[in-house]
């Protein structure tokens, strides 16, 4: 895998630039994985809809479910698919909307120093065998082009934002997570 460094792209992954992203603050760079999950509508996987939801096109009335979420302003760096397909929504050099209200180590708005990996799907379903190949493969490529990234600095979603977030779930397999990443 491959992130050019002058556009924060990485090469593999289908680039679908969402609106929901600005640049960093100054002196800011990634430190911070941030693994989250998610699937539109609850619980489905497959369809166009969390492209939509990042790229500010959801049609609120598509699911009954979509009009609470439609407006939100929302977004990650990247999305790994069931089968391990790759969709990038924002630079990696830029700061993406994934986190929200968020504290890691006692140092507020993680979005300011976080990369945000979404993976397709729930808190109540495993995740693919290609997702955390695809994963590791991803961690691995970003800790070499980020130095403040490491094994040690990657959470979830619910690490970052107790009681307020679940994700990535307890189907999440930390361990083999940890494997991959060497």
């Amino acid at each position: 895998m491959h992130i050019d460094p002058e556009t924060g792209l990485l090469r593999e992954a289908v680039q679908r630039p969402s609106p929901h992203c600005d640049r960093r603050p100054a002196g800011c760079r990634p430190e911070l994985l941030v693994i989250h999950a998610i699937s539109l509508p609850a619980g489905e996987f497959g369809g166009p809809w969390i492209d939509a939801l990042f790229c500010n096109r959801l049609d609120p009335d598509a699911h009954p479910s979509f009009a609470a979420i439609a407006g939100l302003e929302v977004s990650a760096h990247l999305l790994i698919r069931r089968d391990g397909g790759l969709v990038q929504y924002v630079p990696f050099h830029h700061r993406a909307w994934h986190a929200g209200v968020s504290c890691y180590a006692g140092r507020e708005r993680c979005n300011d120093f976080s990369i945000g990996i979404e993976l397709e799907g729930c808190d109540q379903r495993p995740f693919s065998a290609e997702q955390y190949a695809r994963l590791g493969a991803v961690g691995r490529t970003l800790m070499a082009a980020y130095p403040g990234l490491s094994r040690e600095r990657v959470v979830g979603h619910s690490d970052i934002a107790p009681g307020r977030k679940t994700d990535p779930g307890p189907c999440f397999d930390w361990p083999r997570l940890r494997s991959l990443l060497g």
